[in-house]
Parts: structure tokens; sequence; C-alpha cells
């Protein structure tokens, strides 16, 4: 990381709730591209602004490494939406030895305040929130990731109806790499382009499928470039929450790239909460999509470019 850039921002803080230096780097896994956090060095920033993760073992991990980062007596401002860890964070704030200033704004707890002399208090909130070997599941991965300590079950039910697949294909929105793992057990298999945006799952993944026809990229599917063309087969379990709400677009943005990524006769197979109304999207952009099987609150489909 640049010297001189010695402000930090993690997520999109709302703007009229602090102000953010235009050479601030980002530090959010999330984005792809950003810092890692965890990798940067002790007392090396002046200044951090963060808007919070929801999730308690993730935000206190990643708020004691904002603050482990800060040079003495740098300032901390941290931000939630009270409904989302807002109205947890003074608590935990002074569980680290913090003092610190709070104001609510906008629906959000928003707290300012200096790095704590003593960082002895961070080691166990970094140490819970880290990366580690999930025993119930066998996958390393870390909390924050989707479905972090268990197995998503609608991914199982895909497992279950997943045929031999072969030639190039690709895991859309990976993860720490459930369904991939299967996937690189069918010899037929040529190569599998694995990508997610979440810069933690990708690493995890790394570690969980080390099968060499497999490549693992941190990108945005929706981003055009992110996934190779004419491709045999896809995978996915697409995600439908932006931030904590539902959005059903980023599912629908997935399927359009998988349409546009995939060959002539290639197939698509994905998974998805049996609310969401993927059927006349997957007709539209595919020649047949089939309900393949509906079970336990999860719908799978087959669709053939």
């Amino acid at each position: 990381m640049n010297q001189e850039a010695t402000t930090g921002v993690y997520g999109n803080p709302p703007a009229e709730l602090a102000d953010l230096p235009r050479e601030a780097v980002q530090f959010s896994p999330l984005m792809p591209g950003s810092a890692a956090l965890e990798r940067c060095a002790e007392g090396s920033l002046a200044g951090m602004v963060m808007l919070a993760p929801p999730g308690t073992i993730e935000r206190r991990h990643d708020i004691a490494l904002a603050l482990r980062a800060l040079r003495p007596g740098a300032q901390l401002t941290v931000m939630a939406p009270k409904d989302k860890g807002g109205s947890r964070l003074a608590k935990e704030l002074k569980a680290f030895g913090c003092e610190m200033s709070e104001t609510a704004l906008r629906h959000h707890r928003v707290l300012v305040g200096p790095r704590p002399e003593d960082l002895s208090r961070l080691a166990e909130a970094i140490a819970e929130g880290s990366m580690r070997l999930v025993e119930e599941t066998g996958l390393w991965s870390q909390p924050g990731v989707f479905s972090w300590n268990r197995v998503d079950p609608g991914s199982a039910l895909l497992l279950k109806h997943l045929p031999q697949l072969s030639g190039r294909g690709a895991d859309l929105g990976c993860g720490v790499g459930y369904l991939a793992r299967a996937v690189m057990e069918m010899s037929t298999v040529e190569s599998l382009a694995m990508v997610d945006i979440d810069r933690r799952a990708v690493e995890a993944a790394a570690r969980n499928v080390t099968d060499p026809r497999a490549t693992m990229t941190w990108a945005d599917v929706r981003k055009a470039g992110t996934i190779p063309e004419n491709l045999d087969f896809i995978v996915m379990n697409p995600p439908f929450h932006d931030g904590g709400a539902e959005d059903r677009s980023l599912g629908q943005a997935f399927v359009r790239r998988a349409a546009e990524s995939r060959r002539k006769g290639g197939r698509l197979w994905l998974t998805a909460n049996r609310h969401l109304p993927y059927e006349d999207h997957l007709k539209t952009l595919f020649a047949r999509a089939d309900l393949v099987a509906e079970a336990e609150g999860f719908k799978i489909y087959e669709a053939r470019k």
C-alpha cells in the first residue's frame, strides 16, 4: 500500500454522515481490487471511515482490524444502521477500550473517537473472525462469507440433481467452493472458472479446491470480461441480497451473464429460493428452461441455450 495513502475507508459510508478524503484506500473485501485490512500494518493509517458490516462476529473482527491499523491517536469513524448492528456499536467499541462520541443520524449510529492506547483487547475479536477450517463442512471459510459455517441447502439440493458435466465450465458466485469441489470430481470436466465478489470467499476456495483445472477470480460477475466465453456448462447459486435487502435483479444479472457466456447447446444449472421468479427470465434468454426439482424451499432449473 502506498505510504502516502494513509486514510482508509471500509464499504460505502453515506457521504452525508462522514467526510471522506478523495485519496482514501478502500478495504472492503466485497469491492474487487481493494486492499486487505488484515494485511495492513499496525499503526499505518492516519484515519479510517467505516460502514460496519451487520454480522456480529464479522463486524467486531473488522473494527478490531481497523483499530489495529490506526496510528496512535488516529481517529476511527464507524457507523451502521441502528437495526443492522448500529445499536451495538457503542458497547462493542467500549469493550475494545475506545472512548467514542455517538450521534444518531438518518437511522444510523455514528461513533467517532481515537484509537485506544492498549490494543490487547483486539486479539480475541480478530481471532474469532479470521479464516478457519469449519469442522461441520470440512471447508475453509470465514465469518461474513455467504453461508460461512454451514452447507447452504439450495446448493446441497443442486448437487443431488447435478448430472455428469463435461468440457469447460464456470461456477458463478462460487463462495468457498462447495459446488466446485464436487464438479472437480468429474473427470470429464476440462476446466472450471470460479468467480466471486467476496475476496475472503475466493481465498477460502483456493484452499478448498486445489485441482489445477480450477481457477479463482475475485470479480463482480455482473461486469463484462469476468467470465470466459463459449462455455459448455455453468453452475450457480446466485445471490439475491445486497446490503441485507432483497434485490432480485442480482440473480437476474447472473442469469444474463450465464446466457452470454455459454456456447450454443451449453447448459446452465441453477438453484434458487422457491419464491424467486426466475422462470420468465430464463425462458426469455434460453431456448429451453426446465424445472428439475422443487424441495426444501428451493427450485432447481436446467436451461439450454
